[in-house]
């Protein structure tokens, strides 16, 4: 009876990355990956796990695809990593069952907005370096966030000073919009681009006529040639 158990257990053992612990949390498998010195996503995680704990490790990056084969993941915790960068398909594959996603104490400044507005999960980005943008505040007005964390949105960095340090949400509440301020930056370098382009067709025109004009008066100023003596008959 023993051994029987013991080969019930083989499977789901050896399929645990070696740095991490699998267990069961209230009957569905849990992979626990805490502060284990880990500096990427382990890339053999048990397909059936729907409870993933990778918080406390030196994580830098979330490649696009990384939990694509986790399609039962309820819960992922990547909290107090050192996470700077997010792929735009980073939660590919997981959005419609993933329930909860801790991206929180990262060194995370701006996010790819089509990475988490696809999911439906409760998000947590508190306690991050983010740069004030219009990416963010979509994330802000359209996500799914935790209110609990929600007030710890710092702004780090900002288009004006005046923002740096306060929470995002007071930011917004005062009603500055970041998006409109992309599109005024945007709609004056479409101007730019088009005074430049009209410039230089009215440059070009007043050459023309110039050129034309000059090579009138040259005609105009040339002398004509004298008539020929008509032939006497002999």
């Amino acid at each position: 009876q023993a051994f029987f158990c013991l080969l019930l257990c083989i499977p789901w053992g050896s399929s645990c990355p070696p740095s991490c612990q699998c267990t069961e949390r209230a009957g569905a498998k849990a992979v626990l990956c805490s502060s284990r010195h880990l500096e990427e996503i382990p890339k053999d995680i048990p397909r059936d796990a729907v409870f993933l704990k990778l918080d406390a490790n030196s994580i830098t990056r979330i490649p696009g695809n990384a939990f694509r084969h986790l399609s039962h993941l309820e819960e992922i915790d990547l909290s107090r990593n050192a996470i700077e960068k997010i792929d735009r398909a980073a939660f590919k594959g997981v959005a419609a069952g993933l329930r909860t996603l801790d991206l929180s104490g990262n060194r995370i400044r701006s996010i790819p907005k089509e990475a988490l507005l696809a999911l439906n999960a409760k998000l947590r980005l508190a306690n991050n370096p983010w740069h004030c943008e219009c990416a963010l505040q979509e994330v802000l007005w359209e996500a799914r966030l935790d209110p609990d964390s929600v007030r710890d949105i710092t702004c780090h960095t900002a288009p004006r000073d005046e923002y740096v340090g306060k929470p995002l949400l007071q930011v917004l509440d005062a009603g500055v919009n970041f998006c409109s301020v992309r599109q005024r930056t945007t709609d004056v370098a479409m101007f730019v681009t088009m005074f430049g382009w009209f410039a230089m067709v009215i440059a070009y025109v007043v050459c023309y006529v110039r050129h034309n004009r000059e090579d009138s008066c040259r005609h105009r100023g040339s002398p004509r040639p004298l008539p020929s003596a008509p032939a006497h008959a002999e």
